[in-house]
C-alpha cells in the first residue's frame, strides 16, 4: 500500500512538474468534460486544442499582449454561418460570479470555410477584449463555443446588452435567435498572472 501512495504522489508531482502548473492547478473532471468538438483556439505561444490551465509564464501575454485568437472548427460545413463567443462565467470571481458570463468577445455571421481555415471574419458584435481576471480571484474559465446560425436570421445584441459586457444572460441570447446547441466548446483557464 505504502508503493501504491508513494507512486501515486510521485505521479502527481511528475505531472505538476510536466505541465508547469502548480499542483492545485489540475483540471477538474467538471472544468474538463466542458470541451468537446474539435474547435482549435491558436494564440501567439499557445494552442487550446482541449481544456486545459493556462501555463503561468504564458499568463502576462495572454492578458496584456496578444490580440484576437484564430479560431479553427475543420468541419465547420462551407455553406453555413456560424456565431462564435467567448465569455467569462467566472466574473469577478468563480466563488462570487455576480457578473458572469462576461461577454470577451462575440461575432456573427461567420461563413463556414472560414472556421475550417482559422481565418475568423463576420461580423463583431462585441470586439474581443483579453482575458484579465482581478488580482486574487483565482482561476477563470474563458469559454469559447461556436453556434450554428439558422438562415435567415440577423442576430444584435439588444440596447441593455450594448450597455455592459458583465451579468450577460447567455442563455436568453441563445434562445431569442434559435442558437440551439453549441457545435464545438473549449475552455482554458487563466488567473491574474501577477497571483
Amino acid at each position: 500500500m505504502y508503493l501504491f501512495y508513494t507512486s501515486l504522489i510521485l505521479c502527481v508531482l511528475c505531472a505538476c512538474h510536466l505541465t508547469k502548473a502548480t499542483c492545485d492547478e489540475l483540471l477538474t473532471a467538471e472544468d474538463a468534460e466542458f470541451c468537446k468538438g474539435g474547435l482549435k483556439v491558436f494564440y501567439p505561444d499557445l494552442v487550446v486544442d482541449k481544456c486545459l490551465i493556462v501555463p503561468q509564464r504564458i499568463r502576462e501575454k495572454i492578458s496584456m499582449e496578444w490580440g484576437s485568437p484564430e479560431v479553427l472548427l475543420p468541419h465547420a460545413e462551407e455553406e453555413k454561418k456560424y456565431t462564435l463567443l467567448m465569455v467569462d462565467p467566472d466574473a469577478p470571481s468563480r466563488l462570487n460570479p455576480s457578473r458572469s458570463y462576461w461577454r470577451h468577445w462575440l461575432l456573427v455571421d461567420i461563413k463556414g470555410e472560414a472556421l475550417q481555415t482559422g481565418d475568423v471574419r463576420g461580423t463583431e458584435l462585441s470586439a474581443y477584449a483579453r482575458p484579465t481576471p482581478p488580482k486574487g480571484t483565482g482561476l477563470h474559465r474563458y469559454q469559447i463555443l461556436v453556434f450554428e446560425q439558422p438562415k435567415g436570421r440577423k442576430l444584435s445584441l439588444t440596447k441593455e446588452e450594448k450597455r455592459s459586457r458583465g451579468n450577460w444572460d447567455l442563455q436568453a441570447f441563445i434562445q431569442r435567435f434559435g442558437l440551439s446547441g453549441a457545435k464545438a466548446s473549449l475552455q482554458f483557464l487563466t488567473q491574474n498572472y501577477k497571483d
